[in-house]
């Protein structure tokens, strides 16, 4: 009699951890490599703790966050910079904590967590082909402005989003003093910056800080010497139902974040991007390296 009534329990233990993971999880994630490799990572990762889950990476930043809000996506990973001024327009300049502090509190209104924050930091950078820097003098956005100012015979690459945003170039322009003419500007898919750059195309691009390419192509970026590009660090953000509803999804991605630092993104970037492993390769080999799978 004990060992029948133990085995229906166990069997309806069983059909409650079924139930627990019923829902399918939906990842979301931008249209960029490091995006695509941390929705991979996700998904692997969650997949191999059980989860049915369903990867909607390759989503503009807009349209990623909408669905979110409107819960088409359960989890994905945003930049806090991202978060601050696109999505919720706060203008005011803070630091790197009070940036997650911010976000985290207002995103709760709209019933998103921020999960812990990572120590990768992809903020925005503008590169030269050190080559050139170094011959021109040109080390910091203030060094830039200057030629700018006295030769203006640089141009600009850059992809179209960046060009437009409120933490864009126009801001930027006004913040270090220079202008560059529309026709200094050429607006092209992220990924193009970089092969325009290397190929000495244009004589500036705007990169992502963890680029892989960026040491891969002798790259160097210039100091931002006045402070103007706020902080991006890289975070788990999960719809609030969704994590109340399965804690493990939070204890996962947390654990996940803490073993992310610019390094680390640079050279699983670099990966893909350089030594064009596939996305789903890169992704798993990680994980099994920190030991997740």
């Amino acid at each position: 009699m004990y060992l029948r009534f133990a085995k229906m329990f166990a069997a309806g233990a069983a059909m409650l951890a079924s139930v627990a993971h019923a829902d399918e999880i939906t990842i979301g994630g931008k249209n960029f490599t490091e995006q695509q490799l941390l929705s991979s990572m996700t998904e692997q990762l969650l997949s191999s703790n059980g989860f049915d889950v369903d990867n909607r990476a390759g989503m503009g930043s807009a349209a990623l966050r909408q669905a979110m809000e409107n819960g088409q996506i359960d989890v994905y990973w945003e930049y806090t910079g991202t978060s601050l001024i696109t999505y919720n327009k706060v203008t005011e300049k803070l630091n790197a904590e009070e940036t997650y502090n911010r976000v985290k509190e207002l995103d709760a209104e709209k019933g998103i967590v921020w999960l812990n924050a990572s120590d990768a930091n992809n903020t925005y950078a503008l590169a030269m082909q050190s080559g050139e820097a170094e011959e021109l003098g040109i080390s910091t956005l203030s060094d830039l402005a200057e030629r700018i100012n006295t030769e203006n015979d640089l141009t600009l690459a850059s992809n179209a989003e960046w060009y437009a945003r409120p933490d864009g170039l126009k801001p930027l322009q006004k913040e270090y003093g220079f202008e560059l003419s529309r026709s200094q500007v050429k607006r092209m898919d992220s990924g193009l910056v970089y092969e325009a750059l290397k190929n000495g195309d244009v004589n500036v691009g705007l990169v992502f800080a963890t680029d892989g390419r960026i040491p891969a192509f002798d790259f160097v970026t210039l100091e931002d010497d006045k402070g103007y590009f706020p902080a991006y660090a890289l975070a788990p953000v999960v719809r609030d139902e969704v994590r109340e509803a399965n804690p493990k999804i939070g204890e996962l991605l947390n654990e996940l974040s803490a073993k992310l630092d610019d390094s680390t993104m640079a050279r699983l970037n670099a990966r893909v991007d350089v030594e064009r492993v596939s996305i789903e390769q890169v992704a798993e080999d990680f994980l099994a390296e920190v030991g997740m799978i």
